[in-house]
C-alpha cells in the first residue's frame, strides 16, 4: 500500500501545473457528481396528501405536520399539501382520527361561474347546497367546535299545494371533539339557522353533536307543557331562576361561596277554559219601543137632484111632484197602539288560564358563619387563629326576611315564615380530594417519578457504554508493522546481527547514514513491544 502511494507520489510530482489543475477538477467534478447522485436518490418521493383545501383546513393539516416533523410540500396556492409516499395512507387515517380536514363545503362561491342552461331544479338545489355550506362554516367559528354539517329540508314548489301542513326542517351535526357546547351556544346555533331559512322555527331545528347526543331537546318550547319533561325542564328552569337571584344577592352580603340555596316551587300544569253566562234580571234596559197611531173620518151626504141612473136619464112626465132630499151620515174613528221591548242584563265571561302558573314556592338557605379576623400578637405567645363568630337570631330573621321578599312570597295570615323560607347557619366542609384519589394522585407521581429518574440515568448509562466500547475497540486495535527496507551492510555489521540481539554504536551509525527513515520505524516498534517481552 504504501509502494503504491509512493508511486502517486512520484507520478504527481512528474505533472506539470496545467495537468494537475485539470487533474484536480476532474476529480471535484466526479466527486460532485457522485454526491448529488446519492442526494438525489435519498430524496423522498413526494405524493399529494390532500387538495383543494380551505385556509382553516390547510393551516390544520400543515401544523400537525409540523409538530410531527414530517417533511411536506405545499403547492396549488396554499390549498394542497404533499408529503413522502411511504406516509401517505398513514398520514390519512391520522388526520382523519382528528377530523381532519373538516370540508368545509361549497359556499355562495359556487354561483361566481356562469352556468348556462340549467334547470329550475338544479338551480333550487345548488341554492339549498350553497345556503348549508355557508352555514356549516358559520357555525364551525364558534368555541369549542371543531366542524359542523347543515342539512335543510324544505317544501317542494308547487303550483297547486295539496299539502299545507308542510313545513321546513333543519338538521346540524356538530363535532365538539371531547368537549360540551354550553345551552346557549346550542340556541344560538338553532336561532342562527332558523333565521337563515324562510318559514322555519328554531324548534324545528335539531342539534346533534359526534356522541350521539341531541342538544336541542331540552330547548324545545313546549306552550302547554303536555309532556312530563316539559314540565320538568319548565320547573327546574323556574328554580334555578329563583335560587340564582337569592344566592347571587347573598354573595354580595355574606361574601362569594358563603351561602347555598334551593328553591322548590309548585307549577300548575293544567290548561283551564272558564266560562260565565249570566242573567241579571234587575237590570232591565229599554231595548226597543214601538208606537202606532189610527184616525179614521167617513162623511156621507144625499144632494137634491135627480136619481142616479137609468131612470134618471129618462124624461120625466111634466107636471110630475120632485123628490124630496135625502139625509147626510158622518163617522169619526181613532186608534193608538205602543210596544215596548226590555232586554235584560246579560254578561259572557271566558277565561283561558295557560299551564305555568306557579302554585306555591319554598326554599333552603345554608350560611357560613362569620369569621373573625386574628388579633394582635402578643410578644411570646403565638398569634391567634381567626375563630368563627355565629349571628344573633335577629340577623338570621332580617336575612330569612330579605331572601322571602326576595322571591316574592306572601304569608298567609299566622303562618309561620319558616315554613316558606327555612334558613340555617352552618360551618362548610372544605372541599378536599377523597382518600381514592389522594392514593392514585400519589401512585401517579411516584411512577412519574421514578420515569423520570430513569430516563436520566439511561442517559448517562448509554453514554458510559458508547465510551467504554470505543475504549475496547482503540485498546484491540494493534499497529500494524511497516517493514525496514533492506540496507546494504558491511560483511562485519552483517555478521554482528545474528549473534546479538543489541544494536551496537557502528550498526546504528551505518543504518543512519545509509536510511534515516528506518531509525523511526525501529524505535516506533522498540516502544511498542511490551515491557515484559524487552
Amino acid at each position: 500500500m504504501k509502494n503504491f502511494i509512493q508511486s502517486l507520489l512520484d507520478l504527481w510530482k512528474q505533472f506539470g501545473v496545467n495537468q494537475r489543475v485539470s487533474l484536480v477538477v476532474a476529480a471535484v467534478a466526479v466527486l460532485g457528481g457522485l454526491l448529488g447522485v446519492v442526494l438525489w436518490s435519498q430524496r423522498p418521493d413526494y405524493q399529494l396528501l390532500y387538495a383543494r383545501m380551505g385556509e382553516k383546513d390547510a393551516a390544520s393539516v400543515i401544523g400537525y405536520l409540523q409538530t410531527q416533523n414530517i417533511a411536506h410540500q405545499v403547492s396549488a396556492g396554499g390549498t394542497a399539501v404533499q408529503v413522502p409516499s411511504n406516509l401517505v395512507y398513514k398520514l390519512r387515517m391520522d388526520l382523519a382520527a382528528k377530523g381532519l380536514p373538516s370540508g368545509e363545503g361549497v359556499g355562495y362561491e359556487i354561483f361566481d361561474k356562469g352556468q348556462f342552461g340549467l334547470s329550475d331544479f338544479v338551480q333550487r338545489t345548488n341554492y339549498l347546497r350553497a345556503l348549508q355550506g355557508e352555514l356549516a362554516r358559520t357555525i364551525a367559528q364558534l368555541q369549542g367546535v371543531r366542524s359542523a354539517r347543515v342539512m335543510i329540508v324544505q317544501p317542494e314548489n308547487r303550483l297547486l299545494l295539496t299539502e299545507q301542513g308542510v313545513k321546513p326542517t333543519a338538521s346540524v351535526f356538530v363535532d365538539v371533539g371531547g368537549g360540551r357546547l354550553e345551552t346557549e351556544q346550542v340556541n344560538s346555533i338553532r336561532h342562527l339557522v332558523a333565521n337563515a331559512v324562510q318559514g322555519l322555527q328554531p324548534d324545528q331545528v335539531a342539534v346533534v353533536d359526534n356522541r350521539g347526543h341531541v342538544l336541542s331537546e331540552e330547548l324545545r318550547q313546549d306552550p302547554t307543557l303536555g309532556s312530563a319533561s316539559s314540565q320538568m325542564r319548565y320547573r327546574q328552569q323556574i328554580e334555578d331562576y329563583l335560587a340564582k337571584k337569592v344566592e347571587s344577592m347573598l354573595a354580595t352580603v355574606i361574601g362569594p361561596g358563603n351561602a347555598v340555596v334551593r328553591v322548590s316551587a309548585e307549577i300548575d300544569a293544567e290548561a283551564t277554559v272558564l266560562t260565565q253566562d249570566r242573567y241579571d234580571p234587575e237590570g232591565q234596559v229599554v231595548r226597543s219601543q214601538t208606537v202606532t197611531e189610527d184616525t179614521t173620518n167617513s162623511t156621507e151626504a144625499r144632494s137634491a137632484g135627480g136619481a142616479v141612473g137609468v131612470s134618471a136619464n129618462v124624461p120625466e112626465k111634466s107636471g110630475g111632484a120632485a123628490e124630496a132630499p135625502r139625509p147626510t151620515s158622518t163617522s169619526e174613528q181613532q186608534r193608538k197602539n205602543r210596544t215596548t221591548a226590555y232586554e235584560i242584563n246579560h254578561t259572557i265571561t271566558n277565561v283561558t288560564r295557560s299551564p305555568g302558573t306557579v302554585k306555591s314556592v319554598t326554599a333552603a338557605v345554608f350560611i357560613a358563619p362569620r369569621t373573625a379576623p386574628a388579633g394582635p400578637a402578643v410578644a411570646g405567645q403565638p398569634a391567634p387563629a381567626p375563630g368563627v363568630v355565629k349571628r344573633t337570631p335577629e340577623e338570621l330573621a332580617a336575612l330569612r326576611q330579605i331572601v322571602i321578599n326576595a322571591l316574592g312570597l306572601k304569608p298567609a295570615a299566622g303562618q309561620a315564615l319558616d315554613t316558606l323560607v327555612s334558613l340555617q347557619e352552618v360551618e362548610f366542609q372544605a372541599a378536599g380530594p377523597l382518600p381514592e384519589q389522594v392514593a392514585a394522585l400519589q401512585s401517579e407521581g411516584r411512577v412519574q417519578g421514578w420515569l423520570e429518574g430513569a430516563s436520566h440515568w439511561a442517559a448517562i448509562a448509554g453514554a458510559v457504554a458508547v465510551l467504554l466500547f470505543f475504549w475496547r475497540a482503540l485498546a484491540r486495535q494493534k499497529p500494524e508493522p511497516v517493514p525496514m527496507e533492506v540496507l546494504s551492510m558491511t560483511p562485519e555489521a552483517a555478521r554482528s546481527l545474528p549473534s546479538s540481539n543489541s544494536v551496537t554504536p557502528e550498526l546504528l551509525n551505518e543504518l543512519i547514514r545509509q536510511k534515516p527513515a528506518n531509525i523511526g520505524i525501529a524505535l516506533r516498534d522498540w516502544v511498542a513491544v511490551p515491557a515484559g517481552k524487552n
